[in-house]
């Protein structure tokens, strides 16, 4: 009999260490899923503020390749105002430089031609087969000469001419004595002998065409030729 109630005893208490161990291993899974549950409500709970903090940082990405194309694009215009407005600049200074040239030019122009016509020596005129200068003719130079004391960088040329009658080469000679006499007397007056330069060129440069004493009382002369400085 107490062998039987030893065998009871003895179930008993494997069944009770069975129970145990039945119920720590449901705890055990329970736990084991509770984790579970956990870890998947904490990814649930975590991924709309992982999706906020993306598209925060997308959004900053954004601004800043917004500012900096706005910066670049700022840049480029004021760069291409500043081209515009040297450009701009440098032309109204080419333009202004070109006029004041041009204004210097023709100042100069009128300035010369002013000077030429001062320094313009009137023909003078001789009789037929002469070459001393008559009264009119010294005057004609000494109202001349004065000019060309001031202006003493110009030359001067003096042609001597013949009317239609005798042959070249008598004309010729007579046409330089008639030229060589002039200048003599503008070297006289105080011009550098020099600056006078003396060329005959006969009965072959008639200022009148005619054959008639009108025509040669004018080709018998003494022209004068001015020559500016050389620049």
């Amino acid at each position: 009999m107490k062998r039987s109630w030893g065998w009871v005893g003895l179930m008993a208490l494997v069944l009770c260490l069975s129970v145990s161990w039945m119920t720590g291993c449901a705890k055990k899974a329970t736990l084991q899923e509770g984790a579970v549950v956990t870890q998947e409500q904490k990814a649930v709970a975590q991924a709309p503020a992982e999706a906020a903090a993306a598209s925060a940082a997308d959004s900053k990405a954004a601004r800043d390749r917004a500012l900096r194309d706005q910066a670049l694009s700022d840049q480029a215009v004021r760069e291409a105002a500043e081209k515009a407005a040297r450009e701009a600049a440098e032309k109204a200074a080419k333009e202004a430089a070109k006029e004041a040239a041009d204004r210097a030019k023709k100042e100069a122009a009128a300035k010369a031609a002013v000077i030429l016509k001062e320094l313009q020596i009137a023909d003078v005129n001789f009789d037929y087969n002469m070459y001393n200068l008559k009264p009119l003719a010294q005057t004609i130079l000494k109202n001349g000469a004065p000019a060309y004391l001031k202006y003493r960088d110009y030359k001067l040329v003096v042609e001597g001419h013949c009317d239609e009658r005798g042959t070249a080469e008598y004309n010729l000679a007579l046409g330089e004595k008639r030229a060589t006499e002039a200048a003599k007397y503008l070297a006289d007056l105080g011009i550098e002998k020099e600056r006078i330069k003396t060329i005959s060129y006969g009965k072959e440069m008639p200022l009148d065409q005619g054959h008639d004493e009108a025509a040669w009382a004018k080709n018998r002369r003494a022209h004068f030729v001015i020559f500016p400085p050389v620049k």
